[in-house]
């Protein structure tokens, strides 16, 4: 897997918002969605949209006045590139090591359980 750009706090929350609406996602839309986490001057959401047209996580669609954005990168892959990444940081790339680290942080039976499950279904 290509590694992917590491993305600051509030470019994650919009490209959150983002994968979360069906695409073409307009300026207006991700502006009142942030309102409802932090509010941000439409500028700064503007410099935000922009690097991440920039980077290739958005491009953008211009209908009109309206600008629209669609994700280039999907959530899924975009967590899996993540997940490596944090793995390999902090436990050198051991999945061993992450397990022990989770069983020890108290984790409880239910999410043990269904944690088994999930490894069942996609190793067998």
């Amino acid at each position: 897997m290509k590694k992917m750009t590491h993305l600051p706090e509030s470019e994650l929350e919009i490209m959150q918002i983002i994968w979360a609406e069906p695409a073409p996602v307009s300026r207006m839309t991700i502006e009142q969605a942030l309102e409802k986490i932090h509010p941000l001057a439409p500028t700064t959401i503007l410099t935000l949209l922009t690097r991440l047209c920039e980077k290739g996580f958005l491009s953008l669609e211009k209908e009109g006045r309206t600008n629209l954005y669609r994700p280039l990168i999907k959530q899924k892959d975009y967590l899996a590139s993540e997940s490596r990444s944090f793995l390999d940081r902090m436990f050198g790339g051991s999945v061993a090591g992450f397990a022990t680290a989770l069983c020890d942080s108290g984790i409880d039976k239910e999410d043990l359980e269904e944690l088994r499950k999930m490894l069942e279904k996609e190793v067998f």
